[in-house]
């Protein structure tokens, strides 16, 4: 079997024979010659077959071809500056239809978002769209070559829980053996406990379920969690410090290898951010969004989302930064095991970090004493006894430590200015959709 070539290595061939195999795109019947545009996973290739004048299957082959079939072509690669479709052609011998596609296909470009999920396989066929997957390789690719080069280890947690990691309100029930169990909002507890294991910094990238019947552009049922937890901090800062060079290191490299392809495909400039990251109290935020004409709802609550796109505005214009640290959230509004503020134990060592106008991670500095934690936990309505399997892992040692969660889907989003995380995810769930 003659060895396949990737569309993209073509033009570091000399001409010659070659083969190619991928899925037709589009074909112009003319009466003279054909022409076939094919695209594999790697770009698009102009196919070229003059038509004989006496009789010739493979004419009738090419004019039988439908949209989305997948063939296998065999030719003459050559080089010609007068060929749009980056300079080169292939002059087809050979032509299999290796598998044929139904001529009218289910969606079109100016399909609707369900729709277009309805059917992801063919809608994943789009260039943009397979652009995006590549570059949450490189991301996560990135990340990952961050962490292991700092001796950080990554975890792989249960998603099967006895207990609710956070919130209960948000727990996925499912049936196991004669009992109950939930699937895992987070890592939280887990990534914990690799602090007294004596692990010291550790990471995790895998899935994480909210039952939050929410149809936003930012949420979903099901997500891949990025997570990390380190050891010997002396506040939230240092838990920031990581993430915000975390985060500088991942967009380097998708600049790096895609930023011409995401310049044409998305028509965005992507900006690698300096360090440090503006850092502004959640109180001062509320005030300097309160100064540019936005009230936040209720004034003992979180940033909400208006209020998210009013501080982002403020960072860009003011501080010309696409991200900002929004710190020191008040514990009423922060799950039990942050750590307080010495002196003040209405405010947490915590943030959120937003990007381009949206949240994208909470961190915070945990509480590691135990029994502070314990009255925490009571404070927040919590039986400590429901707790005994996360509180065991405070009463033989754990050094003082942070870490954050955040959302991979989400900082794609807004990465490529794309308007909702139905996009930045392979195959979504939310509330109403489990299929495909």
């Amino acid at each position: 079997m003659t060895e396949r070539t990737l569309i993209n290595a073509l033009a570091a061939l000399t001409d010659g024979p070659v083969t190619v195999s991928g899925w037709v795109d589009t074909v112009r019947d003319q009466k003279k010659v054909q022409f076939v545009v094919l695209r594999d996973e790697s770009g698009a290739l102009q196919l070229v077959h003059p038509r004989s004048a006496e009789e010739d299957p493979l004419a009738d082959t090419i004019s039988a071809l439908t949209h989305g079939s997948f063939i296998t072509v065999t030719g003459q690669l050559k080089h010609d500056e007068r060929v749009k479709l980056g300079g080169i052609e292939v002059l087809i011998e050979t032509l299999d239809v290796v598998t044929e596609s139904i001529a009218e296909t289910p969606i079109a470009d100016d399909s609707s978002i369900d729709k277009r999920l309805d059917w992801r396989f063919l809608d994943l066929r789009q260039p943009e769209h397979q652009l995006i997957f590549r570059v949450q390789t490189t991301l996560e690719h990135a990340w990952r070559t961050w962490w292991v080069e700092r001796d950080f280890i990554e975890l792989h947690t249960p998603k099967l829980m006895a207990s609710a990691s956070e919130s209960r309100a948000e727990l996925f029930e499912v049936g196991y053996f004669e009992g109950t169990a939930y699937l895992a909002q987070s890592p939280q507890f887990f990534k914990q406990m690799a602090q007294p294991a004596g692990f010291g910094r550790v990471f995790e990238i895998g899935p994480a379920f909210r039952a939050d019947p929410s149809f936003t552009s930012r949420h979903a049922t099901e997500f891949t969690s990025i997570d990390a937890e380190i050891s010997w901090i002396t506040s939230h800062e240092d838990v920031m410090a990581m993430h915000e060079q975390l985060m500088v290191a991942g967009i380097t490299a998708v600049k790096e290898k895609h930023g011409d392809a995401l310049r044409e495909a998305f028509g965005i400039e992507l900006k690698i951010p300096s360090t440090p990251f503006p850092r502004i109290p959640l109180a001062e935020a509320k005030r300097i969004v309160a100064e540019r004409g936005y009230e936040i709802p209720r004034a003992d609550e979180d940033m909400d989302p208006e209020g998210e796109r009013r501080i982002s505005a403020y960072a860009k214009e003011e501080l010309g930064h696409d991200f900002v640290f929004v710190t020191d959230y008040a514990s009423s509004i922060r799950p039990f095991y942050h750590m307080r503020h010495e002196g003040d134990p209405t405010l947490t060592n915590s943030y959120d970090l937003i990007y381009n106008g949206v949240e994208i991670s909470t961190g915070a500095q945990r509480e590691h004493r135990i029994d502070v934690l314990v009255e925490q936990a009571k404070e927040k309505g919590l039986d400590p006894e429901e707790l005994d399997f996360y509180l065991d892992f405070f009463r033989y040692g754990v050094p003082p430590h942070g870490g954050f969660g955040m959302g991979l889907a989400r900082v794609l989003m807004l990465m490529l200015g794309l308007s909702t995380l139905r996009e930045t995810t392979y195959l979504f769930r939310g509330p109403n959709r489990l299929l495909p």
